[in-house]
């Protein structure tokens, strides 16, 4: 709508100053009239503007901040530079961003509105972009229910008056290209809502860097010219069978760690230089960092993400954090992420409401709320939504070289009254409590990371009997690598807590895991969530004296890396802290000064270093083929026994439950010779009290359905580990 002169009526240019337009590019920039062109510019707080490439004044026009000139189409090139100086008297000179043309791509926004946009970060938020040799950042932001859409950063004192969007059709993303910005700035998006016109300022969903909290504003970010120095690991991830490779998962969180000389974080290099060696020492194979997504409390571990796509500040920036990783790769160390798609904060700088209305959550509450944690659940349902979650996944693996996402709380996500009283819950369509739109959403997931990046692993924190987590999307299966065995965590630690009188009544609860073992491909997990919360530390959670608090320990550590299934241990555990996991300070490093605890970290690096060794302990983890019973009956004792195989390979496992010294415990074994012991946890190098033998010979007399057996000392409280020679 024009008015007689030719120009944007006074409705249309009042919009634009009242920051209510959603076209601003049918108003202000280049436009035709006739033989000859106008521009028009919107610069509130300048006291006047010159055309620079035209060498001429522009005329100002009511409403106040608007400047016009008018000359032959053929007097100003394409792009046009406007030079003016605020109230302050500072000059400035910058093209015009809106004398250039859209600069997304059609099939980027027709495969993002479809769900199948795998690299979506890649157009969505901020980035570096030139055109016809211009340079600046181009912003892309996905926003449906908007009126308008500006960015606001600290280039433009945060005005979001000064740089509105252009809405791309019916796809829902604003976009505008601002020559002359470079990495560095900070900035938000100013988003004002159609229906009922608040104004609402948000970080990018699509940023990459975030400043230091306090603070929210997004950091767009130059790209990554990172040289990479991982090719071996990379090559070697896509060829090795990790069902039946050595798997040891050491949980760290890597703010309380450790802590510099002043309590302060350290930075992703320093934890290069310390943690890695560490963990490498200790014989792990893994490192499981929970969530580096930027955050903006320190209480909630990382959990609650605000910022999906950037590693947090706290330690460093991108770059840094990619050199951490490919120093752990070096090593021969893999790096898996704890990933949370299962909710998100209500922050109301980040993505509730993002628009002003329920959009990357659902509106009802009965499906769009997670009560217990005061968080919003995301629209799986929605293409858009879906995709975010998924570009994600494939941007932590291939931009970082993330070796797999432990993905948490999935519980959560498959039942639709999950933690829920009765009538606060919707069914679904079939009338079920499944929700079969986080259900597809799981499934796509899974095909889409294992189909991009093979070799990567994707884990399920997955608490139900749930069917087929782990089994392939083609029979029926989730379609994830692996899931974590929170019944035999559960189970083991209840059975651990006992007084060993008590433990013969309880003996169920160490065989009753057989029964599903291989029906999943199973993590072993003490994670963070056991040492928090009034659960006690690892070592106060047993009972006894304190020789039988860490004898007990032993005992249950040796159980768990004889056990089928990968194995994770969080930080701390693996020298048996005293005190639960407090997040705001780093473990206590000081309790390796005495024996105990350092017979416990020595003997979790035995048993990592046995566990890597042995074929018979890593090979058949998730198959029957890899375990048998040798006795499972001896509830009257306190003792199991059993054998794991890999081939003719086998090792026999003992374990004794009781502080009693058992001698001449008849075992049956497969055949004859010398069963050397490799590991025995009541080891004076680990603390314990040195009972048993070095090993013994096998005699021909037929036990528990073998044809020779062993007489063993078993010690109290102890494990054994013995291999034939």
């Amino acid at each position: 709508m024009t008015n007689a002169e030719g120009l944007p009526s006074a409705a249309e240019l009042t919009r634009i100053a009242q920051a209510r337009h959603h076209d601003p590019f049918a108003v202000l920039g280049r436009h035709g009239e006739g033989g000859n062109t106008r521009v028009l510019a919107w610069l509130p707080g300048a006291t006047a503007v010159r055309l620079v490439e035209a060498d001429a004044p522009m005329q100002p026009l009511a409403p106040e901040g608007f400047y016009l000139w008018r000359g032959p189409a053929d007097s100003l090139p394409a792009y046009y530079r406007l030079a003016w100086q605020d109230a302050d008297g500072r000059e400035h000179q910058a093209y015009d961003p809106y004398c250039f043309a859209p600069q997304l791509g059609d099939l980027d926004l027709h495969l993002f509105g479809e769900g199948r946009h795998w690299h979506a970060y890649r157009f969505l938020g901020a980035h570096p972009h030139e055109v016809d040799g211009i340079r600046g950042i181009r912003f892309a932001v996905w926003a449906p229910n908007a009126e308008r859409v500006s960015v606001a950063g600290d280039f433009n004192r945060w005005d979001g008056r000064r740089h509105p969007m252009q809405v791309r059709g019916g796809s829902g993303v604003w976009e505008l290209f601002i020559p002359d910005l470079t990495p560095g700035i900070l900035y938000k998006y100013e988003i004002r809502n159609r229906e009922h016109g608040g104004i609402h300022l948000k970080t990018d969903p699509y940023g990459q860097a975030f400043e230091l909290r306090p603070g929210t504003a997004t950091r767009a970010l130059d790209d990554s010219s990172y040289s990479w120095d991982d090719a071996d690991w990379m090559q070697r991830r896509r060829q090795t069978d990790w069902q039946r490779a050595p798997m040891a998962i050491y949980e760290v969180h890597l703010a309380s760690w450790q802590r510099d000389a002043d309590g302060g974080f350290l930075s992703y290099a320093e934890l290069a230089q310390r943690l890695i060696p560490y963990v490498a020492g200790q014989g792990f194979t893994h490192i499981e960092l929970l969530p580096v997504t930027e955050h903006p409390l320190d209480a909630s571990w990382g959990y609650q993400t605000t910022g999906y796509f950037a590693p947090t500040s706290r330690f460093g920036d991108p770059d840094g954090f990619r050199a951490f990783v490919d120093r752990c790769h070096q090593a021969g160390i893999g790096v898996l992420l704890d990933w949370a798609p299962g909710h998100f904060p209500r922050d109301a700088f980040a993505l509730a409401r993002f628009d002003g209305s329920p959009l990357y959550e659902h509106a009802d509450p009965r499906r769009g709320e997670h009560r217990d944690w005061g968080t919003y659940i995301f629209n799986y349902g929605r293409n858009e939504v879906k995709n975010f979650l998924l570009a994600n996944a494939v941007y932590w693996l291939e931009e970082f070289h993330i070796d797999g996402l432990r993905v948490d709380a999935v519980a959560s996500m498959l039942y639709l009254n999950y933690s829920r009283e009765e009538g606060d819950w919707l069914p679904n369509i079939y009338g079920g409590n499944e929700n079969l739109e986080a259900i597809e959403f799981l499934r796509e997931l899974n095909q889409v990371t294992h189909g991009q990046h093979p070799g990567t692993l994707m884990i399920a924190e997955e608490s139900t009997a749930w069917p087929q987590v782990t089994r392939p999307v083609w029979v029926g299966g989730l379609g994830f690598s692996m899931k974590w065995n929170m019944g035999w965590m559960h189970d083991t630690l209840l059975y651990m807590s006992k007084d060993p009188v008590h433990r013969h009544f309880h003996h169920d609860q160490l065989t009753f895991g057989l029964l599903y073992a291989f029906t999943e491909n199973f993590v072993l997990p003490f994670s963070h969530d056991e040492v928090v919360h009034g659960k006690s530390s690892m070592l106060h959670k047993l009972p006894g004296d304190e020789w039988q608090q860490f004898a007990n320990l032993r005992l249950l550590y040796t159980y768990m890396w004889s056990y089928p299934g990968k194995k994770l241990l969080f930080m701390g555990q693996e020298f048996g802290q005293r005190s639960e996991w407090n997040f705001d300070a780093e473990l206590e490093w000081v309790a390796l000064e005495h024996p105990p605890h350092a017979g416990v970290q020595a003997l979790v690096r035995d048993l990592n270093h046995l566990y890597r060794e042995l074929p018979a302990l890593h090979a058949h983890e998730f198959s029957a083929d890899g375990f048998d019973w040798i006795d499972c009956h001896d509830a009257a004792q306190s003792v199991i026994s059993y054998q794991r195989r890999a081939g003719e390979d086998f090792v026999v496992v003992v374990l004794s439950f009781t502080p009693i010294v058992r001698e001449r415990y008849r075992l049956g074994v497969p055949g004859p010779g010398w069963y050397r012991v490799r590991m025995n946890s009541d080891s004076a190098y680990y603390g314990g009290s040195n009972l048993g033998e070095d090993g013994v010979t096998a005699e021909p007399t037929p036990w528990m359905g073998h044809p020779y057996s062993i007489e063993l000392t078993l010690p109290p409280l102890a494990g054994l580990i013995l291999v034939r020679e």
